[in-house]
């Protein structure tokens, strides 16, 4: 039916919970970089993330664009004298991603849907608005590298979803047709409206982790009881 299939990460392959608001993920890490250099109290490290976050985000001065919090994670401890590296900064942010998430799985008929696209020559690409340091380690985590002929991730590219900069990259970069590839999503107001903005066909799947809106963006198809393994009797 289709030749590319693009999906989302987070609410449609993988089912994950994080808490970035408990004292324990703060405490924990207050104590690292006060080990590695930078003191900080749980109260204020939390200050300074925000507020580094919020001024990443203003820099990069668009509601399109995703900020990179590496550089959150290496500015905590530059604030405070300490030297801090690309090494550094990926393993404090993989640190804080693994105290902060309660867990991550695939649902169900995820790998074996995967499987089938690539058994039958599809070609199958993640689009994800996430961040790197997060993102891939957990990709890797659930082994589904393995199945993608690409992975793009917002943080990445300076953009998101539905910014119609972010599709284009990617079909640009893998030379694909919007009119043969599909894109798959639980969140409409970036999966499935940056979809229409280029002209591709879309699935919805709503997902516990889907946002409470709704209804006002039209997918292709819909799976609305987040039924995975619904996708394949649609699209495939």
């Amino acid at each position: 039916m289709y030749r590319n299939y693009i999906f989302d990460f987070y609410g449609t392959l993988a089912d994950i919970r994080t808490d970035e608001e408990k004292p324990y993920l703060w405490q924990k890490m207050s104590e690292i970089y006060s080990a590695m250099g930078a003191p900080y109290g749980p109260e204020e490290l939390s200050a300074a993330f925000r507020l580094l976050e919020q001024e990443e985000k203003v820099r990069m001065g668009t509601e399109d664009a995703e900020p990179d919090l590496s550089k959150v994670f290496a500015g905590l401890y530059h604030r405070k004298g300490a030297a801090c590296d690309q090494t550094l900064s990926r393993m404090t942010a993989v640190t804080f991603r693994a105290i902060s998430r309660e867990y991550i799985r695939t649902y169900d008929g995820v790998e074996d849907f995967l499987q089938e696209l690539k058994d039958r020559g599809k070609g199958v690409y993640l689009l994800s608005n996430a961040q790197t340091d997060f993102t891939r380690p957990e990709i890797q985590m659930l082994d589904l590298v393995k199945y993608f002929d690409g992975i793009f991730i917002s943080a990445e590219q300076g953009c998101k979803k539905p910014s119609v900069v972010f599709f284009e990259r990617l079909l640009e970069r893998y030379a694909l047709n919007p009119w043969e590839s599909i894109m798959i999503g639980n969140d409409e107001s970036a999966d499935i409206a940056g979809a229409c903005k280029v002209g591709m066909d879309s699935l919805y799947i709503h997902t516990a982790i889907s946002p409470k809106e709704y209804g006002k963006i039209k997918a292709t198809y819909r799976v609305m009881d987040g039924d995975f393994r619904k996708i394949r009797e649609l699209i495939l």
